[in-house]
């Protein structure tokens, strides 16, 4: 027996009208803050940064590839990881389909790793991904965009401290996962960045960090938002690899 509400077509319809007088609300400000983010001032990127590509090295401007725009997205995968962060790898399942469209206005999509190519290269041939994803090994490129923390920023942290110290289940399955302790784990961050490319000058128009909600989270978790349990919860996010098949 169900343990929700239940009422009659008429209720459903006025509560339905009072949610959607919010929802129009929430697009609206979502319009405005979008807004709000083409508008940051530009900042030029002064110093040289290198990238291992299936291609070959790269500097962060040779990855625009022929575009004047720049999507990278950092998905957790440190050197000392055995594969990828899971979360991310949960992200990371629906980029295939956008990179066309995104190319096609004008943005190239490339996602950002300090694991070494080889790593890299590997872990996406068992995921079956094609989008590109490079190598920022050896750089301090997610150092200084705030995209990785070093032993001195990690220890100055008293929140990281204590998820090395005390980790909740989730954190100590995720260790687990990745191959790796936390007090280094930890030391990568998820996120966003764009640049523009303009006059042959690179500059960092827009980042986004986690914990940050939905931009960060699976796409598919739009899609849960919309059936009756939600997320979930205690649900966490899986590689697709790691579905059991249940079609049997």
């Amino acid at each position: 027996m169900t343990q929700h509400q239940v009422g009659s077509r008429e209720e459903w319809e006025a509560a339905r009208k009072q949610l959607l007088e919010r929802e129009d609300e929430l697009n609206r400000l979502s319009n405005e803050i979008a807004e709000q983010r083409r508008e940051l001032p530009w900042v030029p990127v002064d110093k040289e940064y290198r990238f291992d590509t299936d291609e070959g090295p790269k500097t962060l401007a040779e990855l625009f590839d022929g575009r004047s725009q720049l999507l990278a997205y950092h998905v957790m995968f440190g050197p000392d990881y055995s594969g990828a962060c899971p979360g991310c790898s949960g992200v990371a399942d629906h980029f295939d389909g956008g990179v066309v469209h995104l190319n096609h206005r004008d943005v190239t999509f490339v996602c950002i790793s300090r694991a070494p190519i080889e790593q890299i290269q590997a872990y996406k041939q068992r995921m079956g991904w094609t989008f590109p994803w490079v190598s920022s090994y050896g750089s301090d490129y997610q150092l200084d965009f705030g995209f990785a923390l070093t032993e001195e920023q990690m220890a100055a942290e008293p929140e990281i401290q204590a998820m090395i110290n005390d980790p909740p289940d989730w954190l100590a399955e995720w260790a687990v996962a990745v191959g790796t302790d936390l007090a280094t784990g930890l030391a990568e961050g998820p996120g966003w960045i764009a640049f523009a490319l303009s006059d042959g000058v690179v500059h960092h128009t827009y980042s986004r960090h986690a914990p940050d909600g939905d931009l960060l989270g699976p796409y598919y978790y739009q899609l849960l938002e919309q059936v009756p349990k939600g997320r979930g919860d205690g649900m966490r996010a899986v590689r697709h690899d790691e579905y059991e098949d249940d079609t049997a």
